[in-house]
């Protein structure tokens, strides 16, 4: 990095070059982090990964604007022959990087389009006249919301300036004063500052006391003090983007990203200021060298033809690689706050047929196409069942989307994902990945079809899962039980009696005893469901019952038969199993009674497993197969079980 950092005399395309190597080291740390057991990495060494990650993203940002100060050194020798001005799109799979440049400074210039890359915007009147640049770019990638939202199941560090609440906390303060606070423009540097520092805070470890404290502090102020970021509006759009171009102030709206989520990576459309063009003079060519870096145009709004505030108008091409399933909200990046938000953007167009949206701001500012994370759930229905030897096929039914995946000892494949009867993603169908790497792969596509712990809280499925979850949320949670237990719940789950009828959770304060144990009971029926499931997955298969939402919240009931061919399991004869972690139970019920029951199948015994339960009338064949599993597979299909949790949300 320290290398990269001091090397300032690169343009774009090597600036892409060395990106992909940037993407893939933030990538495999940040795998590294969310497969490692807690007894694996230590939490200095978790701090230092997520700083370094931290520290990588801010400095390929800081390459990019580096390159586009030299790129706009020489804007006059890329001068178009029609128009007189510079316009330039470089694209590869990560970024797509448009600059246009006011040369000519003709008064009637009313906009522009980048025609390779679909985007265009409208420029101000008071611009026409200006030495400006407009440069959009377009990245695939997230490096700018807080890290626990771009790499989902990290935990939550308390420092992060991301809200809640779609409002703004009340300060005392009205809504432009608390941002312009500190600022300063147009020097890109100052503005960078406030947005790298409260990035970093997101990262920053709970544990505050760590040994090396003193190392990362010094690495952050290293990061920025070399960092030029252009997320920060100026003063004066700042201002402006507070009101509705018809002149209406309106109140800051904060994003919720535990419900809406960027999808189709990050726009950064920044208005900057054209240096000093070289001068031919006689057989010497001149140029004004600034001893500044890369600056924000400091655009005052003037006044359109109606009276009201001008607006920048802004067109997107959405991008390819992603699904929409509704029209996507749109938000823009306030680095003082550290949130999205959505005041300021009006007029908003989506056209999607054509995959583009147009929309108006007072100014220009980082903006992403938000969606709702559980827009998906709950499921519709689910099914596995063992196509091979170690082979299965998991099939999921959501809201709007059907998804296949396909499994084979520890990696996973998109088979398909089909929408209103057509398939698409298909640049991630038909790759073999890790677990971990397919729902990454599948979140950055737009199909979230993994629940988080906060979940409950948007997601209608009121008996199985509930506002309140298991200490420290359920996937870490379950990294830390040991599953085949003969212990106390409460001591694997990090707990400490306090009196007679109070626990405490270590780091989430007091909860009440039995509201504990219930969570608890309810949590490890789950997982165990999930585990007897992965063991039985190689000559069984499972699915969805209409009576699971009847049962208790801490009873699942699912259909299970056996399944020794490699077709689909339609035509199968199912049993009714419900299982609460204690005992399974064969129902009397079927899929088409009238009411649900809880009265037992006759002459059926109570098993306290699954795996006992279905023994009990399974084929030698069948348990032939369970037995030989790998244990890679048995892994492959738990995980993904657990990951979508198709007992709760269905």
């Amino acid at each position: 990095m320290s290398l990269w950092r001091d090397d300032q005399d690169q343009d774009v395309q090597l600036v892409m070059e060395k990106e992909e190597v940037v993407l893939h080291l933030i990538e495999k740390l940040e795998f590294l982090l969310l497969e490692a057991a807690p007894e694996e990495i230590t939490d200095k060494q978790r701090d230092q990964y997520q700083e370094v990650i931290v520290q990588l993203q801010d400095l390929l940002h800081q390459k990019y604007n580096e390159a586009t100060l030299n790129l706009l050194k020489i804007a006059s020798m890329y001068e178009d022959s029609e128009t007189g001005n510079m316009h330039t799109v470089l694209q590869d799979k990560n970024v797509t990087f448009c600059i246009w440049a006011n040369l000519k400074k003709k008064p009637r210039f009313k906009d522009h389009s980048f025609q390779e890359a679909g985007h265009a915007f409208e420029l101000p009147v008071s611009l026409a006249l200006s030495s400006v640049a407009v440069r959009l770019l377009h990245t695939q990638y997230d490096h700018v919301s807080p890290l626990w939202v771009q790499c989902q199941g990290l935990p939550r560090q308390e420092a992060s300036a991301t809200v809640e609440s779609t409002e703004q906390p009340d300060t005392g303060q009205g809504p432009g004063e608390e941002e312009e606070k500190g600022r300063e423009e147009p020097s890109v540097l100052a503005a960078e500052e406030t947005g790298s520092k409260g990035r970093k805070e997101s990262s920053a470890s709970l544990k505050e006391t760590s040994n090396n404290t003193g190392d990362i502090k010094e690495m952050q102020e290293e990061t920025e003090k070399n960092s030029e970021n252009l997320d920060a509006p100026s003063q004066e759009e700042e201002a402006l983007l507070q009101e509705e171009p018809g002149g209406r102030e309106e109140a800051p709206q904060v994003v919720d990203l535990e419900q809406l989520v960027p999808v189709g990576g990050v726009f950064h459309i920044s208005a900057l200021q054209l240096p000093p063009q070289a001068q031919d003079v006689g057989d010497w060519t001149m140029v004004e060298l600034l001893d500044v870096g890369l600056e924000v145009y400091p655009y005052s709004p003037g006044k359109a033809e109606d009276g009201t505030q001008e607006a920048v108008q802004i067109t997107l091409r959405v991008p390819d690689n992603v699904i929409y399933f509704k029209v996507p909200v749109i938000a823009r990046w306030d680095p003082a706050g550290q949130w999205w938000r959505t005041d300021g953007i009006s007029k908003v167009t989506y056209e999607a047929e054509e995959k583009s949206i147009t929309f108006s701001m007072g100014g220009f500012s980082t903006v992403a196409l938000l969606q709702d994370a559980h827009l998906n759930l709950p499921y519709q229905a689910w099914e596995l069942h063992p196509t091979g030897v170690d082979e299965g096929l998991f099939t999921l039914t959501a809201v709007f989307a059907t998804i296949q995946i396909r499994i084979k000892d520890n990696q996973c494949m998109l088979s398909s994902v089909v929408v209103e009867e057509e398939e698409v993603l298909s640049h991630i169908t038909g790759k073999w990945m890790s677990p971990l790497a397919l729902r990454a792969a599948l979140k950055r596509a737009g199909v979230n079809i993994f629940p988080a712990e906060y979940s409950p809280k948007y997601v209608p499925v009121p008996r199985k899962v509930s506002d309140r979850e298991v200490p420290g949320g359920f996937s870490l949670f379950f990294t830390q039980v040991t599953l085949c237990c003969t212990g106390s719940c409460c001591a694997e789950a990090g707990l400490s009696k306090a009196g007679s009828g109070t626990a405490v959770a270590q780091g989430d304060g007091e909860m009440c005893l039995s509201d504990l144990y219930c969570a608890l009971q309810a949590a490890l029926a789950e997982v165990k469901a999930y585990e007897q499931m992965a063991l039985l997955a190689a000559a069984f298969a499972f699915a969805r019952s209409r009576w699971n939402g009847e049962a208790g919240p801490e009873q699942f009931v699912f259909k299970v038969s056996e399944h020794l061919t490699a077709g689909s399991a339609k035509g199968n004869h199912w049993s009714l199993l419900m299982f609460d972690g204690e005992k399974v139970q064969h129902l009397k019920l079927t899929e088409t009674s009238e009411a649900f029951s809880e009265e037992v199948e006759e002459k059926s015994e109570f098993h306290s497993t699954l795996y006992h339960m279905v023994k009990d009338s399974a084929s030698n064949t069948a348990m032939d197969k369970v037995e030989r599993a790998g244990c890679l597979f048995i892994d492959s299909v738990y995980q993904l079980l657990l990951a979508t949790r198709v007992l709760a949300y269905s």
